[in-house]
C-alpha cells in the first residue's frame, strides 16, 4: 500500500512538471509571435557581401612576347609560383613560366648568328689575303720602275732608237705601278664596304639573340619591388596559379598591393543600385576579424552592370574606401558591407513580417489587443518599416497572421484616403522621373 502511494505521488509530480514545461513553451512561443512597435533612430541600408582589394598595387609581369615578332603569341603556362601572401624583396623569385615552346626560336637565331660570324671572319681572312697580294704586286712593280730607270740611264751613249725604247719601257712601268695602286685602293674600298655590310648583319643578328635571351630570362619572373605577393585573377575570377595558361596579351601573374589603402569591392543588385551615391557611409566587417568594425565611404559606382558567373542576377560594382588602417587586412578577404543610404531620427518602426495587405493593397497589422490596424507605412530597410500613422510606441503586434483573423476589429479606416494620396503622389513622381 505504501509503495502504491509513493508511485502515485511520483506520477502526479511528473505530470505537474510536464504541464509547467508545456505552459512555459507555449508562453515562449506566444512571446515569439509578437513584436513591439519601437521609436528611435532608423537607417535605410543596402547590405551586400564583398572582398578587399588594394587601392594601389604594382603588377608582377612575365616577358613581353607580343612586341617581339620572332615569338609566336601563344598562351604561356605557369610552371611554378610562390604561395600567395609570400613576403618578397626586390629581385626575389616569384614564378617560373614554361619556355619550352620558345627555346627553338632562340636556337634557330643562334645558328644564324654562328653563320653570320663565320661569314664575317672568312671575309676578313679572304680580304687580308687579296689585299696582301695586291700590296706585293705594287712593291714588285716599284722594282720594275727602278730597273727601267737604270736601263734608261745606261743608254746615254746609245742610239736614239735604243734611248727611245728605254723611255717607252719606263713609261709603261710607271703606268702599271699607278694602275696597281688604283686597283689596290678600289679593292680596299670594296672590301671595307663588304665587311661593313657583314658586320652590320652580324651585329643585328647578335641583337636578335640578345633580345631573345633577355626575353627567355624573363620567363623566370622576379619581384619588381618589396611587398606581399597576391595572386592575380583572370577574367573568369579564377586566381592564377601553377598550371594556369596566361593570355600572351596579359602576362600579369601577381601583384604587390599597397596595404596602407584598402578598398571593399561590393556587388550591388540592379534593384538597389539607384539608392547608392558617392560618399555614402559604409559599415564593414571582415570575416577574418568578426569582432572588428570598419568605416568606409563609397568612392566609385560602375555605370554598366555585369552578370557574375553562375548567377542570373545583374549587379553593379561599387567600391568603398576603408577609413581605418589595419595592418592585418589582406586583399581577397571577404567583407560584409552595410551601406547607409539614409537615417531618420525619432521615428516609429515595426518589423516587416508584421505588415500585411489585402487585395486592395491597404497595409495593416494585427495588434495584441485584437485590432486589425490600418497603417501608413514609410521607408523600409529590408527588416523594418517606418510607420508614419496608425500606431503608437510600445504596442505589441503579431509577426504572423493570427488564428481566426476575422475576429479582429478593423481600425484606422480614416487613413485609407491618406494612403491613396500618397500612392498617387509616388506614381506622379515616378512618372516625372521616367520622363
Amino acid at each position: 500500500m505504501k509503495r502504491i502511494i509513493i508511485i502515485t505521488i511520483a506520477v502526479v509530480v511528473i505530470s505537474l512538471i510536464s504541464l509547467m514545461l508545456l505552459l512555459r513553451l507555449t508562453n515562449n512561443n506566444q512571446e515569439e509571435d509578437f513584436t513591439e512597435v519601437r521609436r528611435g533612430s532608423f537607417e535605410i541600408t543596402v547590405e551586400s557581401m564583398g572582398e578587399l582589394l588594394a587601392e594601389n598595387s604594382m603588377d608582377i609581369t612575365g616577358p613581353d612576347i607580343v612586341s617581339n615578332r620572332r615569338f609566336r603569341a601563344s598562351p604561356i603556362k605557369v610552371v611554378e609560383i610562390v604561395p600567395e601572401g609570400t613576403i618578397v624583396k626586390k629581385g626575389d623569385f616569384v614564378a617560373e613560366l614554361d619556355r619550352s615552346s620558345f627555346v627553338n626560336t632562340l636556337r634557330d637565331e643562334q645558328e644564324k648568328l654562328k653563320t653570320a660570324t663565320t661569314e664575317y671572319e672568312n671575309k676578313v681572312l679572304d680580304s687580308a689575303i687579296v689585299l696582301s697580294s695586291l700590296r706585293d704586286e705594287i712593291w714588285n712593280q716599284r722594282f720594275v720602275v727602278e730597273e727601267s730607270q737604270t736601263a734608261l740611264g745606261q743608254t746615254l751613249y746609245e742610239s736614239p732608237a735604243v734611248q727611245r725604247q728605254s723611255e717607252i719601257d719606263l713609261d709603261k712601268a710607271d703606268r702599271t705601278l699607278e694602275q696597281k695602286k688604283n686597283q689596290y685602293k678600289l679593292k680596299k674600298a670594296q672590301v671595307r664596304t663588304e665587311l661593313n655590310s657583314l658586320e652590320n648583319k652580324l651585329n643585328a643578328q647578335q641583337r636578335v639573340v640578345d633580345d631573345l635571351t633577355a626575353v627567355l630570362e624573363a620567363f623566370t619572373v622576379k619581384a619588381p619591388a618589396d611587398g606581399m605577393v597576391i595572386y592575380k585573377k583572370d577574367r573568369m575570377g579564377q586566381k592564377i596559379k601553377a598550371g594556369t595558361n596566361l593570355n600572351p596579351w596579359d602576362l600579369v601573374v601577381a601583384t604587390l598591393p599597397d596595404l596602407s589603402s584598402m578598398l571593399s569591392k561590393i556587388y550591388v543588385s540592379e534593384i538597389d543600385i539607384n539608392k547608392i551615391s558617392l560618399g555614402l557611409p559604409v559599415q564593414m566587417t571582415v570575416d577574418a576579424f568578426p569582432d572588428k568594425y570598419f568605416r568606409g565611404n563609397i568612392t566609385s559606382i560602375a555605370n554598366i552592370g555585369e552578370q557574375l558567373p553562375n548567377s542570373d542576377t545583374k549587379v553593379f560594382e561599387v567600391l568603398a574606401r576603408v577609413q581605418e588602417y589595419e595592418p592585418d587586412l589582406r586583399p581577397s578577404m571577404t567583407t560584409t558591407n552595410r551601406i547607409i543610404v539614409d537615417t531618420y531620427n525619432d521615428v516609429l518602426y515595426v518589423s516587416n513580417e508584421s505588415i500585411h495587405a489585402g487585395e486592395d493593397m491597404i497595409p495593416y497589422v494585427y495588434t495584441k489587443d485584437g485590432r486589425k490596424q490600418i497603417i501608413v507605412p514609410g521607408k523600409s530597410n529590408g527588416r523594418f518599416t517606418i510607420v508614419e500613422k496608425g500606431l503608437e510606441p510600445g504596442v505589441d503586434v503579431w509577426q504572423r497572421v493570427p488564428d481566426k483573423p476575422e475576429k479582429f476589429i478593423l481600425a484606422g479606416s480614416e487613413l485609407i484616403e491618406l494612403i491613396r494620396q500618397k500612392e498617387n503622389e509616388l506614381a506622379r513622381l515616378d512618372k516625372l522621373g521616367n520622363n
